[in-house]
């Protein structure tokens, strides 16, 4: 390897640290934050709290209810959410990883439920945006977020 090559990817690992660190020491409130509304969101489903679900969402949020069918508005979120909660849909949850730039955020997590045609699970993809009292609600959330990586697509 090349002198030059080898400053080069030595420079942009420590500029990439660097970065890292002050944008952690930056958005770890807003990382809390953003894992509470996540949390309420889910253990309110887990619950059938059907408002504290909604609470969770902006209002004009739109919710990804199966791959290509986006629903949009707070009747509609209630309709669908109420499907969900009332079939008796139990979801196990793994591993958060949270992305903010100012006051967006990003929630990627995987989840798995069991149905009858055997175990599902998906990448689930939520876009949140900062509320002027500083909580965080999503804007977006498509719990099959990896579903153009699936055969077939």
């Amino acid at each position: 390897m090349s002198t030059s090559f080898t400053t080069a990817i030595s420079t942009l690992v420590l500029a990439s640290a660097i970065v890292s660190g002050a944008a952690a020491g930056e958005t770890d409130g807003g990382q809390q934050a953003i894992l509470k509304t996540i949390s309420t969101m889910t253990s309110s489903f887990a619950a059938g709290d059907l408002d504290g679900v909604l609470t969770t969402y902006e209002e004009g949020a739109v919710v990804v209810s199966a791959p290509g069918q986006p629903v949009k508005g707070r009747e509609e979120l209630a309709a669908m959410f109420g499907q969900f909660i009332e079939a008796g849909i139990d979801f196990d949850y793994g591993e958060h990883d949270v992305v903010i730039a100012g006051d967006i955020g990003l929630h990627l997590m995987k989840w798995t439920s069991a149905t009858p045609d055997g175990e599902q699970s998906a990448l689930s993809v939520a876009v949140l945006r900062r509320q002027t009292d500083g909580s965080w609600l999503m804007v977006i959330d498509h719990p099959f977020g990896d579903h153009v990586m699936m055969d077939g697509h």
